[in-house]
């Protein structure tokens, strides 16, 4: 690359910039050698404009470069020798100990949930020092972006449904034995809010289906949700649409139809991108309660699980909804809807059937779950 002056002419200019081979160069330190080493010999101005560079840039690195030696031809470190904010062993600690109790927290939410003043870059630096930083499972396929359609929708206007396996959490397994925990959870989240209700039983039936539609139905409608043109959704397991040779519509699907305003729809065979909303509540709730929380037994378990699902709906803010909750934006949208609405607690929807069945026997007639019947000590005491 370096050029000598011969027969008084000029030397060739340097066909690209000294700034573009900069950034495309894995090892800068060798360019720099060069430009030292023609400014040396040919003065700094020429060397400027043949590397294309400014004066000030050749100057800087001829007077740092010692003979000999590539040292100083490196970058230097910008970081301030005296940050204005130094880590304290306090907050390193704080850190340290939240994302130990949180571990699929991120470093915003963490931040912002529990007010630290340290920033989200420094949480997570503590984090990968500490090792607590984990890559998280990514799908193989983008899920669509669908957040500004949905925000059109009118609140309530469709509801997701599905079933999730709890004996597929390593976490959680041992205590499903130890204390007798139900296998599977039933859950149904609004897609507009984000407000979600779950309920859990050792197995997935059509019975337990359609209980658990007619105890939110019941619920929502005492709380003055109004259904018109609304839906709830699901995909086509047995436990909603029952047998697929059946002539007839389900049990679940009658009990929904017989609301006025209010029909169920299924999604097509192998799209679960259709059920995004409700999955992503299940990829939450096992990351925020399964895989962090101790039970004794299984009235602690049914216990907090209420004061989560409490917690995520009034408290919890979702950045995706513009940092709210979904007591909020029900609050927002349908001011009439009581706060009742978030005091549906979790229940075991196999104890209650079976109360349901003798009831009938005992006295002749179905009778209709009461909305608060979780205070029922009989329910949640086993």
């Amino acid at each position: 690359m370096r050029e000598q002056q011969e027969g008084g002419r000029s030397p060739a200019m340097c066909p690209v910039g000294y700034y573009t081979v900069l950034r495309q160069s894995k090892e800068p330190t060798y360019l720099r050698l060069e430009m030292v080493r023609y400014a040396r010999a040919q003065g700094i101005k020429p060397a400027a404009r043949y590397f294309h560079t400014t004066v000030r840039t050749v100057r800087k690195w001829l007077r740092r470069w010692q003979p000999g030696s590539l040292a100083e031809l490196h970058d230097r470190s910008r970081a301030p020798l005296h940050p204005a904010q130094q880590i304290t062993a306090q907050q390193r600690a704080q850190a340290l100990e939240l994302k130990r109790q949180l571990p699929s927290w991120g470093a915003a939410r963490i931040k912002r949930d529990h007010r630290l003043q340290l920033s989200e870059r420094a949480l997570r630096r503590i984090w990968r020092e500490a090792g607590l930083l984990r890559r998280k499972r990514r799908k193989h396929q983008t899920k669509q972006n669908l957040r500004a359609v949905k925000q059109q929708w009118r609140l309530f206007e469709q509801t997701c449904i599905d079933t999730k396996d709890l004996k597929d959490i390593p976490e959680l397994w041992p205590q499903i034995q130890r204390c007798q925990l139900p296998l599977v959870q039933y859950t149904a989240r609004e897609v507009v809010s984000g407000w979600q209700f779950v309920a859990y039983a050792q197995e997935r039936t059509l019975a337990y289906s359609k209980l658990f539609a007619q105890i939110i139905i019941t619920h929502l409608l005492s709380c003055g949700v109004k259904f018109k043109d609304s839906r709830f959704q699901t995909d086509n397991g047995a436990e909603f649409v029952g047998n697929w040779q059946a002539k007839s519509d389900s049990a679940f699907t009658q009990t929904i139809a017989e609301v006025r305003g209010l029909s169920h729809h299924t999604i097509p065979p192998r799209a679960h991108r259709w059920q995004a909303d409700v999955e992503t509540v299940h990829r939450l709730i096992e990351d925020e309660f399964y895989e962090v929380e101790q039970f004794t037994s299984r009235a602690h378990f049914l216990a907090k699980a209420a004061t989560y699902l409490l917690w995520f709906n009034v408290a919890r803010k979702n950045s995706y909804k513009e940092n709210q909750t979904p007591w909020q934006i029900i609050q927002a949208r349908e001011p009439r809807i009581s706060p009742r609405i978030n005091t549906l607690a979790p229940f075991f929807l196999d104890t209650l059937f079976m109360q349901k069945l003798d009831s009938k026997l005992k006295w002749g007639y179905d009778l209709i779950p009461d909305p608060c019947f979780s205070l029922n000590t009989s329910c949640v005491r086993e």
